[in-house]
């Protein structure tokens, strides 16, 4: 498959998503916010994610080894480079993870936490996504969105909101992340596509998903249109348009007036059905 890629922070601090692809393999990883509360490490997200998404890369082009396997491999190498950090503390660096990796006969697919791949076939599109977090919080969430983004009050409610949600985090009454144990893996959804089936391919962090699942702004039909035209860096332009025409997020409720954003965009060049 043919994979081009974009990243692009979504305010004046460093970028904590992060996209890698080979010619098998699209890697997304969405580091999670800390909210300014403390997570144990000297090294940071940015430093996280680049790490996780490097040795992922690494892990993965062993072609028998499966990408639950291949993440618990990332995730335990990562780990071992950071022994001066407390990786006991809830806080610590984590992030989502979204793999599509093309087999000779079939796509195998990996989503742990919110960000979503997208297939495309001849006539319509399937979403893979891990929703798991939304069942959760769900008051603190609420409360959140009463405010403008911006505002101390917001950024207050944004602290207790992840604080909520590290006390359930990677637990059996919360949700999945990749974090500092390699048994969050097995925990992600997983599962494979015809390859016949497959025309095109979104890997996305939801920094750029949300054109369609929350601002409700775009279809994935012309989401599709746009990455075939235009590229990925085109779709998170028209991302940060959207989010241009509400600042404080009157409009569309959110954590951060513009959310970091990573697009994998794979095509398939001799699809047929």
């Amino acid at each position: 498959m043919y994979v081009s890629v974009a990243t692009q922070a979504g305010s004046p601090a460093p970028n904590e998503d992060w996209v890698g692809a080979t010619s098998s393999l699209a890697v997304v990883l969405d580091g999670l916010s800390t909210a300014g509360l403390d997570t144990g490490c000297r090294h940071g997200v940015p430093w996280y994610v680049a790490q996780l998404g490097g040795h992922l890369v690494a892990a993965l082009t062993v072609a028998d080894k499966s990408l639950s396997e291949g993440l618990a491999v990332a995730l335990e190498q990562v780990a071992a480079l950071h022994p001066t950090c407390d990786l006991r503390n809830p806080g610590t660096p984590s992030a989502t993870v979204a793999l599509l990796r093309e087999q000779e006969d079939r796509f195998d697919h990996l989503v742990l936490a919110d960000s979503p791949i997208v297939l495309q076939g001849q006539d319509d599109v399937i979403v893979l996504t891990d929703l798991r977090v939304d069942e959760v919080c769900a008051e603190q969430r609420a409360e959140t969105e009463r405010y403008e983004t911006g505002t101390p009050e917001h950024s207050a409610s944004v602290a207790r909101l992840v604080a909520a949600q590290r006390s359930i985090r990677n637990t059996s009454e919360g949700y999945w992340v990749a974090s500092a144990h390699p048994d969050a893996a097995y925990h992600a959804l997983t599962g494979s596509t015809p390859a016949n089936e497959v025309r095109a391919a979104a890997v996305l962090s939801d920094g750029a998903s949300r054109l369609v699942t929350e601002y409700q702004m775009a279809t994935w039909a012309a989401v599709f249109d746009e990455l075939h035209t235009h590229g990925p860096a085109s779709l998170i332009d028209t991302v940060r348009k959207v989010e241009a025409t509400d600042p404080h997020g009157r409009r569309w409720p959110r954590y951060k007036a513009g959310d970091d954003a990573a697009v994998a965009f794979c095509v398939v060049p001799d699809w047929r059905v």
